[in-house]
């Protein structure tokens, strides 16, 4: 039996009290440094919609990062979605007053928020920072809306062709299309019975199915090469689109059309052009994406490569990617998200995000970076998007842009489906327009 001696008792109460005093006041005191520390924290959101979600990986360690190094800025990275579906998102948050801090978005909804009042001008807290001169100049005119800045690139990109060298190969296709006709005849070629059961399980090319910005992204390209427009140069207005009659827009309706009709094109899933599924099983031989979906290819293990958009009258592209946009809310919420968008904008943040999703940087110091150039020698598919982008073509950013891709999306829609002609399409959409803007 083990025997508590007598005086155990009072020499517990004599020290153990003040011990346990000293010990509780210490909790406090910790507590309480902690309540300070945890107050003196500013939290900033972001939202996106980067895809896919290998890249949103890519992107979350990053934040990390930042946050890390930032132990008074915490920012949390938040998916909302593809950009169709961020949108009614981000004008119900404007409307009613709780936007984010930070949204990454295309370039074209800079002038509706401009005009909802909703954006802080970046212009002098980028005269105050160095890494300004470090952003691609092709890039500014994708900041500037009236005059003033207004967003800074996130990370840049441009549609291409990608395809199959294997299934080239095993169709007799030696030489890579550079033309319109000669990539209707390259699909034709292309799609194939390949285990001769009578129907056809290779198709040349997939399409995407659905009305949303990345059917009209990915079909924007083929109307300038057409030398077509969709308002006049220097335009700032909506109400100055031009689709009925615009022959450039008739011809690359056209050739999607034609596609269809050769059976020599599949549609992707309803708004899902921008997965590569049917490309990496080998359904379809091409597609139209761009250097977002490198990391999805590598991972796959398929052999693939990438071509220039062939060209009608010229060659052409459409200048993509994303943009980082600051909100009004407070001037230390302000400042501290800016120090986040100084981040997005440094050689390192944009070496980083080039080598782990494919985006192009931003950043011309990123870009002739040695691990950058030895990164471009394993993967010569960049170089092709690299090239391609002194073709390159940006939508609008005035305000009334997303009611042009929306008609534009809808007259696409019907010509693919076999619903009217490229001229009987247009001109409903220009009607449309007509109706909202004059």
């Amino acid at each position: 039996m083990f025997l508590i001696p007598r005086n155990y008792w009072r020499l517990a109460k004599k020290y153990l009290k003040p011990l346990l005093l000293v010990l509780f006041l210490g909790i406090v005191s910790l507590h309480g440094c902690q309540a300070i520390r945890s107050h003196q924290v500013i939290h900033i959101t972001l939202w996106h919609g980067v895809n896919p979600p290998q890249n949103r990986d890519v992107l979350q360690k990053l934040v990390d990062k930042f946050n890390q190094n930032h132990p008074n800025i915490q920012v949390e990275s938040l998916y909302v979605g593809q950009q169709d579906q961020q949108m009614p998102k981000i004008l119900t948050a404007v409307v009613g007053d709780a936007p984010p801090d930070l949204l990454w978005f295309n370039p074209t909804i800079a002038g509706q928020l401009v005009e909802l009042g909703a954006l802080l001008p970046l212009d002098e807290k980028l005269a105050k920072t160095t890494v300004k001169d470090e952003i691609d100049p092709a890039l500014l005119t994708s900041m500037k809306y009236k005059n003033q800045i207004w967003s800074v690139p996130f990370a840049t990109n441009n549609v291409g062709v990608y395809y199959r060298p294997s299934l080239f190969k095993e169709a007799g296709i030696t030489e890579l299309p550079q033309t319109w006709e000669e990539l209707r005849q390259a699909a034709k070629q292309l799609t194939r019975d390949t285990n001769n059961d009578g129907r056809i399980n290779q198709y040349g090319i997939m399409l995407p199915a659905g009305k949303g910005e990345f059917t009209v992204f990915t079909w924007l390209p083929f109307m300038w090469s057409a030398s077509g427009k969709l308002v006049g140069d220097n335009s700032q207005s909506a109400a100055d689109v031009v689709l009925e009659n615009n022959q450039g827009a008739i011809a690359a309706l056209e050739l999607w059309q034609n596609l269809i009709k050769d059976g020599s094109a599949v549609l992707s899933g309803i708004e899902r052009g921008y997965e590569i599924e049917n490309i990496v099983n080998g359904r379809v031989a091409m597609q139209v994406t761009g250097p977002w979906s490198l990391g999805e290819f590598k991972q796959s293990g398929v052999d693939f490569a990438v071509f220039p958009i062939p060209m009608n009258k010229k060659p052409a592209t459409v200048i993509g990617g994303e943009n980082l946009f600051l909100f009004k809310t407070t001037p230390k919420r302000e400042q501290a998200a800016f120090k986040f968008i100084e981040y997005t904008l440094s050689a390192d943040f944009q070496t980083e995000l080039a080598l782990g999703t494919g985006y192009l940087p931003i950043n011309i110091k990123s870009r002739q970076s040695p691990i950058y150039q030895e990164f471009l020698k394993k993967q010569p598919q960049i170089q092709v998007f690299l090239d391609q982008a002194k073709n390159g073509f940006s939508r609008p950013i005035f305000p009334g842009y997303t009611r042009i891709s929306d008609s534009l999306g809808r007259a696409i829609e019907s010509v693919i489906l076999g619903k009217s002609s490229p001229a009987e399409a247009l001109k409903v959409a220009q009607q449309r327009l007509d109706l909202i803007f004059k």
